[in-house]
């Protein structure tokens, strides 16, 4: 059973019952005012001939005229009953209906009177029974008042009629109208219900339930819907490129690879074919030749196979990356590890001048880092700044703004585009003119990035096509250590 049928039902059961306890109730309430109103009139009437006229020592017991003529005004039959002869005295009205009335026992007759209910030959009656007592207090005869009671048992029995039938047309309108809003209420779930089968029967999580209600659960309940929406398509997104990336990242690891792979394979195919030639006497060039070429070959292969060594530890220091792997950090005093690493890089291959300039601002300085990770990424901006800068200088200097210091590497290369800045820290990310024509394995800037975010620092870029390029890499200054 749907929802909508089981609120309809709980709604119209719940109505029933509200409906009975209130039907039951006001009928209750109307008979119970009824007949205490017919009560009363005998009481009254009662209350008006409590003296009844007797003799002969209460052989003879009789009503006044006066009484009678009074009881048959307020429409009281009566009966008057003598318990030592025997004697029936009866109403008109009873007797015209031959209607005996019960007779009492004289023993259970209450002073007070009692009220009783008869129903006989077709006429439905309230009783009021009185004892009747003599001058000694004995109980000689009872009187006994009846009401017809018909009228009130058809208004009673109209309004029973009206209640039912009130009753039965109040729950189906009830249930029809419940049934409806039920629908109209359920309506929107079902627009949950039509999305998330779109979802599930597709790949367009762009789908959003239009809803014009009230802010009430309903709405509550689409907005969260929406919200969710929204955040699994942004996570698909999020993923697809991260599926992109990660193919774009094997397709280029591929190239890169390929490219030392082809060399190392050609240079080997040729020795093999020089060597077997000799060996058969078929090679045509003269031992001096063949040594040259061999010497190239296997220097060709040595510079290769450390391309591809520096490629793969690359990649091996991003795929720690993406695992979340961290280092172990300490306080590192900045100026000695930036002196080792000028020292150091005087001998890495250039053309350019390598220049020192003013690092006053490193004095005293300490950064919460590790030093290993720290020289990595210091020589990788250091070797990119030599790379492409063909003539001209590559210079180091430092500043030092607010709690944080700053290590610029500036250089008069051939710069970039502004375009490409944005994308240099991509993995494999080279801009087009130097792909093929600066040596390099593209993965350099993405492991500095990485090192830098890790010491919870950051880069600055400004470079300028043909006129160069700087790097600012900020680190938070550490407090220095206590002595």
């Amino acid at each position: 059973m749907s929802i909508r049928w089981r609120l309809t039902v709980w709604y119209t059961c719940i109505l029933a019952v509200t409906l009975v306890l209130f039907g039951a109730s006001i009928y209750g309430l109307v008979r119970y005012n009824i007949y205490s109103e017919v009560k009363k009139k005998i009481v009254e009437q009662a209350k008006l001939i409590r003296d009844v006229y007797i003799d002969n020592q209460g052989q003879s017991l009789r009503l006044d005229r006066t009484r009678t003529i009074s009881l048959g005004d307020a429409q009281i039959s009566w009966q008057l009953y003598n318990y030592l002869s025997g004697n029936i005295q009866r109403s008109d009205s009873l007797f015209e209906r031959q209607i005996i009335l019960p007779v009492p026992a004289q023993n259970k007759l209450d002073l007070q009177g009692t009220f009783k209910s008869l129903d006989t030959k077709g006429y439905s009656y309230v009783l009021y029974e009185l004892p009747i007592p003599d001058a000694n207090n004995q109980v000689v005869g009872a009187i006994t008042l009846a009401v017809n009671t018909a009228p009130q048992n058809h208004l009673l029995d109209q309004m029973k009629t009206m209640l039912v039938l009130g009753f039965f047309i109040t729950i189906l309108m009830a249930s029809t109208l419940g049934l409806f809003l039920a629908r109209k209420s359920m309506r929107p779930i079902g627009k949950v219900i039509e999305a998330a089968n779109q979802i599930q029967t597709g790949n367009d999580l762009s789908v959003r339930i239009d809803y014009e209600g009230p802010n009430d659960e309903i709405g509550q309940l689409i907005g969260t819907v929406n919200n969710m929406l929204t955040r699994m398509d942004s996570f698909y997104k999020e993923l697809d490129e991260a599926y992109a990336a990660q193919r774009r990242f094997v397709s280029d690891a591929s190239h890169e690879l390929r490219t030392p792979l082809t060399t190392i394979r050609g240079n080997v195919d040729l020795l093999k074919k020089a060597w077997n030639q000799q060996a058969e006497g078929q090679l045509k060039i003269d031992e001096e030749t063949l040594r040259t070429l061999s010497i190239e070959a296997v220097s060709d292969i040595s510079d290769e196979s450390k391309r591809m060594t520096r490629l793969v530890n690359d990649m091996l220091s991003l795929a720690r990356a993406d695992t979340g792997q961290t280092f172990t950090r300490e306080p590192i005093f900045l100026p000695p590890l930036v002196q080792d690493v000028i020292r150091r890089s005087q001998f890495l291959p250039r053309n350019a001048a390598w220049l020192q300039g003013d690092l006053s601002d490193l004095d005293g300085v300490y950064v919460d880092g590790n030093q290993d990770y720290l020289q990595q990424m210091l020589f990788i901006f250091i070797e990119n700044a030599f790379k492409y800068t063909p003539d001209g200088k590559v210079m180091i200097s430092a500043l030092k703004l607010g709690n944080q210091v700053g290590i610029r590497i500036h250089d008069t290369g051939i710069g970039m585009d502004k375009e490409d800045i944005p994308y240099i820290f991509e993995r494999f990310y080279r801009a087009d003119p130097s792909r093929g024509v600066t040596q390099g394995t593209g993965l350099g800037l993405s492991i500095a990035k990485w090192i830098i975010d890790e010491h919870g620092g950051s880069v600055e870029v400004m470079t300028r096509k043909d006129e160069g390029t700087s790097f600012v890499i900020w680190l938070p200054i550490f407090p220095t250590p206590l002595q």
